[in-house]
């Protein structure tokens, strides 16, 4: 899509593109990362990948082995 457009048409678009991300409001990172911090550490207790998936719950487990003779 991008090689169909002129140089001057891609200008445009990143023009616009630009003119909607200077609205967006900034922050901090020392205050958003105390936040991102303390939201993950909030949710740690429940995340599979860090306290592991039952066995009987898990949908991925091997359900039995395979062998060649």
């Amino acid at each position: 899509m991008a090689q169909d457009l002129t140089e001057k048409e891609l200008l445009k678009m990143e023009l616009e593109q630009l003119k909607k991300e200077v609205k967006n409001e900034r922050a901090l990172i020392s205050k958003t990362g105390k936040e991102i911090k303390e939201f993950v550490e909030a949710q740690a207790a429940e995340d599979p990948l860090l306290k592991g998936v039952p066995e009987d719950k898990n949908p991925f487990k091997e359900k039995g082995g395979c062998s060649v003779s």
